[in-house]
């Protein structure tokens, strides 16, 4: 063949680069087969092999799955470990502090049964939350929420009385009943707080409305029953900061003390043997809890699902791994952010894991 027949040099030595060896353990990419019938334990099992976001799906599940795995016989005795901390039986029973947070759309959202079905079950040990994220699911036990669509016009609903929470639809009058159902609550604290000096912050407000709604569809009610603790650091940043707004002119002097609930708080981390993180969205729910564990030079497991992304430079979109550099997630930590919208992973994310032979 002639010279002029023959492939260039160039482009061959740039087409046809040779590979050096990939590791041992590569796992190679392979999605579920089909031909092997509909089985979604295996289909999600497939999820770490098959790349992009399942993988980070699959990644979510191991994490959360040795959070839950973890004991304090997993490691080694301290030579700082106290006595009580070296008996053996007592190792085995420590596990890791699982902190849960979720944005209030999924408490509007049918989010809020696998959150319930968590807490119900005593599968998390600390839960933070927006004020939205308290109130929606207390307006839930008294009158539904509705699916709409996201097109539908804001004047037109507005005229109706009709909120729209994404592709969800609120009524106006069950805000109008949740206000007659917790105005008298707020009554009976104030007169505890002037009668008995008790001192209010939001996590004992919550708590005092988990008992008062006595609900067994509500998150609170089974945070109130099972002693979760419960953090808002903006309580007043919703339909309760409302109630709160409107009883102040009413029935003036109800006092929230939030120092009270930021030492709790960050005393739950700093008390941890072990610390897992699992956080549904961004915002003020994130920060809290990682800024909570930087009180023990960060978390041991964390796992992020949210859409946001980093180029804002907002926390909300922040990976992990920002969160290693300032001490909130620690540098051996495993963690993972899984690039989705939490309605379509969480309750895939909870079937692999704390469902799953429980």
């Amino acid at each position: 063949m002639s010279s002029k027949d023959s492939v260039p040099n160039c482009a061959a030595a740039a087409v046809l680069v040779r590979s050096e060896g990939v590791p041992d353990d590569a796992q190679p990419i392979r999605g579920y087969d089909f031909e092997n019938g509909v089985d979604y334990n295996a289909l999600l099992s497939t999820y770490i092999n098959t790349g992009f976001q399942a993988t980070s799906f699959g990644r979510a599940v191991d994490i959360v799955n040795k959070m839950r795995a973890w004991r304090l016989s997993d490691e080694p005795v301290a030579d700082t470990d106290c006595e009580e901390d070296r008996d053996l039986e007592y190792r085995k029973s420590v596990k890791c502090k699982i902190f849960l947070g979720y944005t209030s759309n999924l408490v509007s959202s049918g989010i809020r049964e696998t959150i319930k079905y968590l807490v119900k079950n005593s599968m998390v040990d600390v839960l933070v939350s927006s004020a939205g994220g308290v109130e929606e699911d207390f307006i839930k036990c008294l009158a539904p929420t509705y699916l709409g669509d996201f097109t539908l016009e804001g004047r037109a609903l507005r005229s109706k009385g009709l909120n729209r929470i994404g592709n969800l639809i609120v009524p106006n009058d069950n805000y109008c009943k949740y206000e007659d159902w917790i105005v008298p609550i707020l009554d009976q604290m104030l007169k505890e707080q002037k009668e008995d000096g008790t001192v209010w912050t939001p996590s004992k407000v919550i708590h005092r409305l988990g008992k008062e709604i006595n609900h067994p569809d509500s998150i609170y009610y089974w945070a109130y029953k099972n002693n979760i603790p419960v953090y808002c650091p903006a309580i007043t940043d919703g339909s309760l900061g409302d109630m709160l707004y409107f009883h102040s002119y009413r029935s003036p002097g109800l006092v929230i003390d939030v120092v009270q609930d930021i030492r709790a708080m960050n005393t739950e981390a700093v008390r941890a043997k072990k610390s897992g993180v699992i956080i549904l969205g961004g915002g003020l729910v994130k920060h809290h809890i990682c800024n909570a564990n930087l009180m023990r030079n960060g978390a041991d497991y964390a796992v992020f699902v949210n859409t946001a992304q980093e180029f804002d430079g907002s926390d909300a979109g922040a990976r992990p791994d920002e969160a290693v550099s300032w001490g909130k997630i620690k540098a051996d930590a495993e963690s993972v952010k899984v690039y989705a919208e939490a309605s379509l992973v969480f309750p895939l994310l909870v079937a692999q894991t704390f469902a799953k032979n429980n």
